[in-house]
């Protein structure tokens, strides 16, 4: 008989094996169309199947998977009305948020941030560390959201972001060359912050989304 496992042991199991299917699946190690199984999953994390079901079931909520009768589990890919639609509303958030920003004189504090990540991106990009640099990526936008101290804008990033960070692991696979051209887009978006310059802000970011805007 196997041993009773302690209170929440379940629920941390199952927290592992979500994490890190969903992870394999926003990072492209899982690529779209492709299939997983639970039994898979289990070997390769060393966990029973209940917890690994559990994780699946919440995947396929989420809509990264789908669910095959006796087949297993299919990666679904996020089609290009999803992408177009997540990064319609990622832009206008945040080019609201900028617009909140500038308004209300926080540019100042926000700028030594902002360059810290830009070279944690460059670090990254030198490291050939693709993780780290969207990382970084996702954590310059998330600040300049956090600083216009919308919390509906939050919400919605925070709700994005694992859309976003699959098209941004997704864009790099496919556009390699975008690497350098994000990190001059941020140091544009920088420069239009400490100017004080909105629609300078609001053009380079819709030039910068944009580009986001690739399909499996």
């Amino acid at each position: 008989m196997p041993p009773i496992p302690e209170p929440g042991e379940s629920l941390s199991a199952s927290e592992r094996a979500y994490t890190s299917t969903k992870q394999a699946i926003i990072r492209g190690e899982l690529a779209a169309g492709t299939m997983t199984s639970e039994l898979l999953v289990c070997r390769q994390l060393g966990l029973s199947r209940t917890p690994v079901h559990e994780a699946f079931l919440r995947l396929a909520a989420e809509g990264l998977l789908s669910l095959e009768s006796r087949k297993g589990a299919v990666i679904r890919p996020m089609s290009p009305s999803e992408a177009r639609d997540v990064l319609e509303m990622r832009e206008a958030v945040e080019a609201s948020a900028a617009d909140r920003v500038i308004a209300d004189g926080r540019s100042p504090a926000l700028l030594p941030v902002l360059r810290e990540t830009i070279a944690a991106q460059e670090g990254a990009l030198a490291d050939g560390d693709t993780d780290a640099f969207v990382e970084a990526d996702d954590a310059f936008h998330t600040a300049i959201v956090d600083a216009s101290e919308n919390s509906v804008a939050r919400y919605f990033t925070r709700f994005l972001r694992d859309r976003q960070q699959r098209l941004r692991h997704q864009m790099f696979r496919v556009r390699p060359e975008q690497f350098t051209a994000v990190l001059d887009q941020h140091r544009r978006l920088v420069a239009a912050l400490d100017a004080g310059d909105a629609p300078a802000y609001r053009a380079v970011l819709a030039e910068h989304v944009a580009g986001h805007g690739v399909t499996s």
